[in-house]
């Protein structure tokens, strides 16, 4: 298993720089952002569409420092309402997908999207209860009318490409759990196996859903394609007066009933060995991706204390035969 880094954090630096300063952190692969929410900072998204010169000059940037590129990442909202903005995410997603076949990445990062209540809604809605009966309504509508016919066809887009789309399971968008994310794999026909989860257990925390649990469900349905490493610390004070589901800015960090986290700053280096050792148990040996949107550290500060506890976590060897017991 590899450490990766997703370098929005580093959207003030050029590639180089942002190669080299993830090089010389012992980093070992890189998540790139190629436009909607995370921004496009490090690649030139049309010119290496058309140009081999240029994706062979990213490529020995890359790999001269001895790195991989584990996915790219757009996400956007590429079935929202206004008609401009799910076009230029759905742009952003084709463009993504054409990009990494031609790259020999086998990984696009996003999100599922969410429409809004109807074809007349200026704004996404994301339905939470069943109650009352409308909103039922809204969600039948969303599914059959929106999400499965778009994805539907972008799955066959995938397919034709040969990349994988990994759903970052997030609320405010249709597929933000295990089940909701299965839905549309399984709802969307034969080339549903072309989508599947990028695992990030930072989202699952506070919606009450267990990582581990999630993960080993996920792996079981063949859809656990690339995984995030971010944590979540959720406030017992502010929680055992409010619940978890909190609209207050990510600044506020005293009143908020949760926080994202730095990796070891939520949940300590004993859950992350545990994530770690499940995930090599159910065949996941590839990168786990640091992803920093800590509010009380700094990029750099953030970046080395998630490192600290991934190096001691990760298992980086072949476990070989099990010489003190068959098999």
């Amino acid at each position: 298993m590899k450490i990766g880094i997703f370098t929005a954090l580093f959207g003030d630096k050029s590639l180089t720089e942002t190669l080299d300063l993830v090089r010389a952190e012992g980093i070992e692969a890189v998540e790139f952002g190629a436009g909607a929410y995370p921004g496009a900072a490090h690649l030139d998204v049309a010119k290496l569409l058309e140009s081999k010169q240029a994706r062979e000059k990213l490529l020995k940037e890359v790999h001269s420092r001895g790195l991989t590129i584990s996915a790219i990442s757009v996400h956007g909202n590429p079935i929202h309402p206004v008609k401009a903005i799910a076009q230029d995410h759905h742009q952003v997603f084709v463009d993504a997908v054409k990009l990494a076949a031609l790259l020999g990445v086998d990984c696009v990062n996003g999100f599922s999207g969410c429409p809004g209540d109807g074809p007349r809604a200026k704004n996404p809605n994301w339905v939470t209860c069943a109650w009352p009966d409308e909103f039922r309504e809204i969600l039948e509508w969303q599914w059959k009318r929106v999400v499965i016919p778009y994805w539907r066809a972008q799955a066959a887009l995938l397919a034709e490409h040969r990349v994988k789309f990994c759903i970052e399971m997030h609320p405010g968008f249709v597929c933000y759990s295990n089940e909701s994310l299965l839905k549309l794999r399984n709802g969307v026909g034969k080339n549903g196996a072309w989508i599947g989860a990028n695992f990030d257990p930072s989202h699952l925390w506070w919606q009450g859903i267990d990582p581990i649990a999630a993960v080993r469900e996920l792996a079981a349905e063949g859809a656990l394609f690339h995984c995030h490493a971010k944590d979540t610390r959720i406030d017992p004070y502010n929680c055992a007066r409010n619940g978890n589901l909190d609209t207050k800015s990510y600044g506020d960090i005293l009143n908020r009933s949760w926080v994202f986290r730095s990796v070891g700053y939520g949940h300590g280096i004993e859950w992350w060995k545990d994530f770690v050792s499940n995930l090599r148990t159910v065949g996941y040996d590839s990168v786990l991706s640091i992803e920093h949107e800590d509010g009380l550290m700094s990029p750099m500060e953030g970046l080395r204390k998630a490192l600290h506890v991934l190096k001691q976590a990760v298992i980086s060897e072949p476990a070989g035969p099990m010489f003190w017991a068959k098999d």
